[in-house]
């Protein structure tokens, strides 16, 4: 078996972040980290929408992330630390739109190892320097600087290495133009580890240390070292020089201390805590993250609690001594791993869970009436100052980037009946969890939805002059009419435009710089500026049944084969081609391209005759209207469209330079391609040659079952396809690659481009009797998102067969249920109460139902932190349509829900469904105790409406996992393999397996067999004999695998994805039998005489991967109606994607050689090896990566070419390949 790995979606959850002109222009940028991604956006200062200009996948593991800028220079470069062992400097080239390796310096071994650097980067302010660190003991030096020609130089590494240490944290410290100066957050351990009693790593502290790099000497001191206090987790540089006072901010448990070298003392500021908090009164609060914006005459400071609150921090300085911190409270958005003010005024937050959102800061915080604590407030050790949270304030929410970020699980399934299935994928975290529907699809933003007075049939913008910025008109074509509706501040009907409006309309457009066309069944009608209306009459008894036109030619059929040709000469005028040209077969529709910027026309017409045929007709004038080319279809064409795409006009976005030179070809031109509808429901893409007009290379795709009508329309300044059938599809250019993809919208009709001062780029349809103008704004997006919320962390989920809800498992660590928690409230509240005097009685009654009423929103304030041990469960019944929840079932305090499967008694005999919950009680995770478990059996009602509890049945471990098999349930108690029955009181336990080592994380079940995964040991294939009633291990892994998903390819073969990124297929071979005997004589157990202390037989693996990222589901399933299974995977970090199987050895020959070739010429980025990063833990085995292939897309046209060279190959027919692999199996 062999498989490609395809991503569908690239993964969510940001790791870093950082923000800088890395384009060289005034603009701010943000480049994120992904994990094994970076992506590259910029917030739009005047709509504040966020843009994706580039995303590259890296192959690699990025650790560490900064922005650094080199005195004196306007662009800010990138230093990236990955699991490499290579420090590498990154600098975005904005003509190119791609992130290019500066330099890289190699230090250590490749792997996220303890004492290789990597882990921790520190910039010197003014970018002279660069410290990079290890977990442990290493740490090393790089000085950055100019050569003559202004390129950047990176000097050979000084240690500062010291061994038995632990880092941290650190930052560079601003010392203006002095020697750069470092400070680290360490520990040393070394007392510790020699004190065998424990004590001494009681009393072992932390130690702030100021490293020196002494330029004029060329090495490394350590300078400075004191104890800390409390423990702290992270520093936060203050500006220096002259902008501030230098030296460092500790974040440490419950304070904020601020320190300096010299003669400043320590400033410490407790934490301030939320008034009437419900979380544990012992648990510290520390600091998460920070944000620093300076300008020229002022700097703050934005740190985040793990609650969400962020507090605004200011210095006050007295001749650069720091006197006294000053925090107020600003604003609580979600806890973030990365906060960016950027220049614009933005606030840029990279949540830890959930979405990512960009915020436009308002307000300063500075003349509300928000308490200011400062630790020059006297307060007894051990006090903290209280704030109350409040809603957003001086913060502005203006985009929100979705991210399904973690995916805890996810099933493929078409629930709502759409012929394409959707994505059900649980995600999020405690309160901020959600339930998303993913279906493949652009998401379509509806600006307006009008009535028309009957059903239309056409709809046109246009413009009034050629160099207008936005269209003038709407026309609408019915069948007998035309309306015209102009467009301003609102749209209204006008009757002066020149248009013919007692007629159908089969065409409008501009014409020349100012003019207008009309072409009706009867003639055409050329509408000049001063409004003088020229006209030209069909002949005789023929009507006009097709047309063409752009901005300066009309092509018109005649009675159905007659063709003629009208050309604007330099007056104005619309002149006929002397010589008509008639067809072999009925014209069925004409296409002509945009007219090429500085020439007269467009050199030819597509035809589409009623004999299966496209032809190419010449429209030079030395042989107007002769054939140039034929193609012959399968099926007769319905419309045709000419469109020049793939120049780079729109990835720049005229960033930097307007002269920018293509990345296809040498000059700014696009190729020009031939789209053929056909009516069939298949689309065709083909290229034409701009010179002599042939058809070559041509792409299918089915759209649905209506035959597909084309529209050319703007996308990002660029030329793009409407293509509409049963569904509407949209054909553009992005980022380097071409992209087909649905709108998730309901079915139109008929479209055009549509531009106003509202809505740039617009697109306005009819759809049955309604005019449409709507927008799309997420260009490159895969999926389209509904998000229903959950109130607990959702763990696992099942899907009633008969009505398509979901029943959900919801659990959470550290919470508290409703029930705990209003009694918790009602107690704090008795204390506020029995707490006051006689005189503030009153007063404290009134505050006390105030606490009780008040509510503040968990998905925005976070829940209460209850403690460890302490657990929140539901089961909720949701309908994944509609998302409506039907009915929740709560459970009583610290009962977990650890495992959920829907069975069939066969005992019951009533053919209903039955619910099993695995629930553990009062479970502590670390170490693992808990007071055992049990399992609940619920009965489903046939509507799934609701569940009646039947019995809980008593075990003494935590039931993990839970299966149906053969009418009964399989559940895995701890390490014990069990076969329950259904009884009246409780389950009844039939058999069970004592060898499984350690504990079962999930069961799957096919006919006799059972494969269970133990949390470590892999997978164990299990035969269970009826006759014996025994369950009987006849094979499993030689590997170890810590399983954190499984699923059946079929009933020899099983994927296992673990927690270390892994996916590996194992499989039994032929000569494996599972009918295998018990010994008889009982003295010489199976498994004594086992091989490798297991089984007798083993498995074979016959596939190997590191994805990279841990995949929590997996799922054998079609993604698309009429395509082929694939192997479905969803990550932790939010990635969705797919290994589809090769179905011919050719096939996978020459992706293996594309693969061969690229990691040649295109070397990741971050200087991993790609064969050694996809085999991280085990050798890639039978597997090709799709995403290192795809990169060839996006490489210069020079190294496709010799690339397809050697394999014997055009860069066309590789691309078509890498376009068929995807679109058969996936989008």
């Amino acid at each position: 078996m062999y498989l490609y790995n395809l991503t569908l979606q690239k993964g969510t959850g940001v790791t870093h972040a950082v923000h800088g002109n890395f384009s060289g222009g005034k603009q701010q940028e943000v480049l994120l980290s992904r994990g094994k991604s970076l992506e590259l956006l910029r917030p739009d200062p005047n709509t504040g929408k966020v843009h994706t200009l580039l995303s590259t996948e890296i192959f690699g593991c990025i650790r560490a992330l900064m922005a650094f800028r080199l005195t004196g220079g306007t662009k800010d470069y990138i230093v990236a630390g990955s699991d490499s062992g290579r420090i590498v400097i990154l600098e975005y080239i904005a003509s190119k739109n791609a992130l290019e390796k500066v330099h890289q310096e190699t230090f250590g071994k490749s792997g996220c190892r303890r004492i290789v650097p990597g882990q921790y980067f520190a910039i010197d302010p003014k970018g002279r320097a660069v410290m990079i660190g290890a977990v442990e003991k290493q740490k090393l030096a790089y000085i950055m600087n100019r050569d003559t020609q202004a390129r950047l130089t990176i000097s050979s590494p000084l240690e500062a290495h010291k061994s038995n240490t632990l880092t941290y944290h650190m930052v560079g410290v601003d010392v203006g133009f002095d020697n750069p100066m470092f400070a680290c957050l360490e520990i040393d351990y070394e007392e510790a580890d020699m004190d065998p009693s424990g004590d001494a790593a009681q009393r072992t502290q932390q130690t702030l240390t100021f490293y020196e790099l002494d330029l004029g000497l060329n090495h490394v001191v350590r300078k400075y070292s004191e104890p800390l206090e409390e423990h702290a987790n992270f520093l936060v540089s203050v500006p220096g020089g002259n902008d501030g006072p230098s030296g460092v901010l500790i974040c440490s448990e419950n304070y904020l201390t601020y320190k300096n070298l010299g003669d400043q003392h320590d400033i410490r500021c407790p934490i301030p805590r939320r008034r009437n908090d419900l979380d544990d009164p012992e648990r510290g609060m520390i600091f998460i993250c920070s944000a620093t914006h300076r300008t020229k005459s002022m700097y703050f400071f934005l740190l985040q609690t793990e609650q969400g609150d962020i507090f605004k921090i200011t210095l006050e300085t007295d001749d650069d001594v720091v006197s006294e911190i000053k925090l107020k409270y600003f604003d609580t958005v979600p806890p973030a791993t990365a906060m960016c003010v950027l220049k614009t005024g933005f606030l840029f937050v990279a949540s830890e869970f959930g979405n990512h959102y960009l915020y436009q800061i308002a307000h300063l915080g500075d003349d509300d009436d928000e308490p200011e604590f400062s630790s020059a407030m006297p307060l007894e050790e051990g006090e903290t100052f209280f704030f109350a949270p409040r809603a957003l304030k001086n913060l502005v929410l203006v985009d929100e980037l979705p991210s399904f970020a973690p995916i805890i699980t996810s099933q493929v399934a078409d629930l709502a009946n759409e012929d394409t299935p959707q994505l059900y994928v649980l995600c999020g975290r405690g309160p901020r969890s959600t339930l998303r529907v993913l279906r493949h699809g652009l998401e379509v933003s509806e600006m307006a939805v009008s009535e028309l007075p009957g059903n239309p049939n056409a709809v046109w913008t246009v413009k009034k002059r050629a160099d207008d910025e936005f269209d003038a008109y709407i026309i609408v074509s019915f069948v007998n009419a035309t309306l015209v509706l102009s467009i301003g501040e609102t749209v209204e009907e006008v009757t002066d435009s020149g248009f013919l409006g007692t007629t159908p309309t089969l065409c409008c457009a501009a014409l020349g710089d100012d003019a207008l066309v009309q072409v009706y069944p009867d003639g055409i009608r050329h509408i000049r500026s001063d409004k003088r209306v020229n006209e030209w009459k069909a002949p005789g008894k023929k009507s006009i049944t097709k047309c063409a036109v752009n901005q300066r030619q009309v092509v018109i059929t005649l009675s159905g084969r007659e063709l003629v040709y009208f050309e604007m000469d330099p007056t104005g005028e619309l002149n006929e081609y002397t010589e008509r040209s008639e067809m072999p077969a009925e014209i069925m529709c004409m296409a002509l391209g945009t007219v090429p910027e500085g020439e007269q026309r467009s050199w030819f017409l597509a035809v589409g005759l009623a004999d299966n045929t496209v032809r190419i007709l010449s429209l030079d004038p030395n042989n107007c209207l002769t054939p140039c080319s034929m193609q012959a279809l399968p099926s007769p064409a319905e419309s045709l469209c000419l469109v020049e795409m793939g120049h780079t006009e729109s990835t720049t976005q005229g960033a930097a330079d307007d002269d920018a030179p293509a990345q296809r070809s040498g000059s700014n031109k696009g190729t020009i391609y031939l789209n053929i509808g056909l009516s069939n429901g298949v689309l065709l893409r083909t290229v034409l040659d701009p010179v002599s007009g042939d058809l070559a290379d041509t792409r299918t795709r089915y759209l649905g079952s209506r035959p597909v009508k084309l529209f050319r329309i703007k996308m990002q300044g660029a030329e793009a396809v409407l293509a509409m059938s049963s569904r509407s599809w949209l054909s553009y250019y992005h980022q380097n690659r071409f992209h087909l993809t649905p709108l998730s919208y309901e079915t139109l009709e008929y479209a055009s481009g549509f531009s106003s001062e509202q809505c740039s780029e617009g697109i306005v349809a009819i759809s049955t009797n309604t005019l449409r103008i709507l927008a799309l704004e997420k260009l490159g997006a895969v999926f389209n998102q509904v998000a229903f919320p959950l109130q607990y962390t959702p763990r696992t989920f099942v899907i009633h067969p008969d009505t398509g809800r979901m029943l959900i498992a919801e659990t959470d660590h550290n919470a508290y249920t409703e029930d705990t928690k209003s009694a918790r409230k009602e107690q704090m509240a008795e204390e506020m109460r029995s707490a006051a005097g006689d005189e503030e009685r009153e007063l404290a009654h009134e505050m006390a139902n105030a606490f009780i009423n008040e509510v503040l929103p968990e998905d925005v304030f976070s829940s209460p932190k209850a403690g460890l041990g302490l657990w929140a469960s539901q089961i909720r019944c949701l309908d994944a349509m509609h998302g409506q929840t039907m009915f929740s079932i709560p459970l009583t305090q610290n009962e977990a829900i650890m495992s959920m499967a829907m069975v069939k008694f066969s005992i019951a005999a009533d053919g209903r469904y039955y619910l099993a919950v695995g629930i553990a009680k009062d479970l502590q995770l670390n170490p693992r105790i808990s007071q055992g478990g049990c399992i609940d059996i619920y009965k489903i009602d046939p509507t799934c409406s609701s569940l009646e509890f039947m019995h809980r049945t008593e075990i003494d471990e935590i039931p993990g996992a839970l299966c149906g098999f053969q009418g009964r349930l399989l559940a895995g108690c701890g390490r014990m393999l069990r076969i329950y029955d259904f009884g009246k009181k409780k389950m009844l336990r039939k058999c069970e397996n004592k060898h499984i080592p350690y504990q079962i994380v999930n069961i799957q079940a096919m006919g006799h067999r059972v494969y269970v995964s133990d949390v470590q040991e892999s997978v164990f294939f299990i035969r269970y004999r009826r006759a014996e009633n025994q369950l009987i291990i006849f094979a499993d892994d030689t590997h170890p695998r810590w399983v954190t998903a499984t699923t059946l390819l079929d009933y020899d073969t099983i994927a296992i994805a673990d927690k270390f990124g892994n996916l590996s297929i194992q499989r039994l071979p032929h000569s494996v039998t599972d009918d295998v005997d018990e010994d008889p004589t009982g003295t010489k157990s199976l498994w004594d005489r086992g091989l490798l202390s297991g089984a007798s037989q083993k498995s074979e693996n016959i596939c190997s991967f590191h994805v990279g990222e841990i995949i929590m589901s997996l799922q054998k399933a079609t993604l698309i109606p009429g395509g082929s299974e694939a192997l479905i995977y969803a990550t932790l970090s939010g990635t969705v994607g797919a290994f589809v199987p090769f179905t011919s050895r050719e096939d996978y020959d020459f992706f293996q050689h594309l693969e061969m070739h690229m990691r040649n010429e295109n070397p990741p980025l971050c200087g991993r090896d790609h064969l050694s990063y996809r085999s991280s833990y085990y050798p890639v085995k039978n597997v090709l990566d799709g995403d290192l292939c795809e990169q060839y897309l996006s490489i210069e046209a020079a190294k496709q070419k010799s690339i397809a060279g050697d394999m014997f190959r055009t860069p066309n027919q590789i691309c078509k390949k890498l376009e068929d692999i995807r679109t058969r199996y996936a989008f």
